[in-house]
């Protein structure tokens, strides 16, 4: 990857992963990713901002020779996960004086996770500043975004801000700026989805934090860089509000047929009320393609055939990872079909826990779906279609 220059005397270091398709053996990367690093030469300080997962190392440190740096004075890190932290041993063998930059709760993990002496730490505070000479950093602890030590930086001249992990994206593109508005907010909306939605409550707290400040560029550790900020800034608040739209992400699992022909009953019935949906066969579906989904909706329905006497494990795993992400929902219906009973209904509520909604009342088919089972389900379409008409008039 060759070394990119944002502005004068600040450059994009990091590597582009083209080929990796699973981030943390958990989420799928249908564009790749890009693990960003970036070096500052100040007029009196030379420092780089993270690096790269420890994959990539030589090609990150063979783009900083290729900028001929002799000396770095600090390496900031933002965020003590292993894509962004775990090169920083490498440098330090590089360049011994140079001083790890961070809060004291990312020198914590970083000596845990990588074995840094602490001798080797410069911690600071939130608000703290760090000449350059001819630039400031300022550092802005902005927790839980996603991981309880993180923090961004901001270079006052430049109005630039590095975001680390926030208002990133997973995508691999030779691009050094957003080269597609539409397509970088869709992966940095499922990449949202899958690693901050849990977090919105203080990520919206964050974003007023950063936005005291004049913001020029947003340089985040995964993908592009954001020249024109306010297209990812109106995004990010959007998704953290409280609205949620005329949408029901319908996820459903059948075995022999039962529940498929509940699915389809229901998605038409809900259609012809005039309720988006979104129809994932879990058996098929990118579960990012989901939680990306989740993030506007109203209501998630769970459709569910039972395997001896519970839900589908493909359904248990899907309401498990719904409720670690805390979506803003509002409702959730369930359906499906059992053979000779079970307790389906009582694993999936139970499941449902970190959830603040209404749950509608279940159900449950014997075997295949009877003429009563459908006028439920019904009855169903019409009680989401009336809750979403009610959002609407709020």
């Amino acid at each position: 990857m060759a070394v990119q220059e944002i502005v004068p005397g600040i450059y994009s270091i990091g590597v582009r992963d083209w080929d990796r398709k699973l981030f943390d053996e958990l989420i799928p990367l249908p564009d790749g990713t890009s693990y960003n690093s970036y070096l500052v030469k100040g007029s009196e300080k030379t420092v780089v901002i993270d690096s790269v997962d420890p994959t990539k190392c030589n090609e990150w440190l063979a783009n900083l020779d290729r900028l001929n740096i002799e000396h770095i004075d600090y390496i900031v890190s933002h965020h003590a996960e292993q894509d962004h932290s775990g090169s920083i041993p490498n440098l330090l063998a590089r360049f011994p004086k140079a001083k790890v930059v961070t809060i004291e709760k990312c020198r914590e993990f970083l000596q845990d996770l990588l074995l840094i002496p602490s001798e080797q730490f410069l911690v600071i505070k939130d608000g703290e500043t760090l000449s350059l000479g001819d630039r400031t950093i300022e550092f802005i602890f902005t927790p839980w975004v996603h991981w309880p030590e993180t923090m961004c930086t901001y270079i006052k001249e430049d109005k630039m801000l590095f975001s680390c992990d926030f208002f990133g994206s997973h995508m691999a593109t030779s691009h050094l700026f957003v080269p597609d508005d539409h397509k970088v907010i869709e992966d940095a909306k499922r990449y949202f989805a899958e690693i901050m939605m849990p977090f919105r409550t203080t990520i919206k707290k964050n974003i007023e934090k950063l936005l005291a400040r004049e913001i020029g560029y947003i340089a985040p550790s995964h993908g592009p860089v954001y020249d024109k900020p306010n297209i990812i800034i109106d995004a990010y608040n959007s998704w953290v509000s409280d609205k949620v739209e005329n949408m029901a992400v319908l996820a459903y699992v059948s075995m022999h047929g039962s529940t498929q022909i509940m699915a389809d009953y229901l998605t038409n019935a809900l259609m012809s009320r005039g309720v988006n949906v979104k129809v994932f066969n879990l058996t098929r579906a990118d579960l990012g393609d989901l939680a990306m989904f989740l993030v506007d909706s109203a209501t998630v329905i769970l459709g569910t055939s039972t395997v001896l006497t519970g839900p589908h494990p493909a359904a248990v795993y899907a309401s498990t990872l719904i409720n670690a992400l805390r979506p803003r929902l509002k409702y959730v219906a369930l359906f499906g079909s059992f053979g000779w009973g079970g307790r389906t209904v009582e694993i999936i509520k139970n499941s449902l826990s970190n959830l603040k909604v209404e749950l509608f009342e279940p159900i449950l088919a014997k075997g295949h779906p009877k003429e009563s089972d459908f006028q439920k389900l019904d009855h169903l379409a019409d009680e989401i279609a009336a809750r979403h008409r009610d959002l609407k008039n709020q």
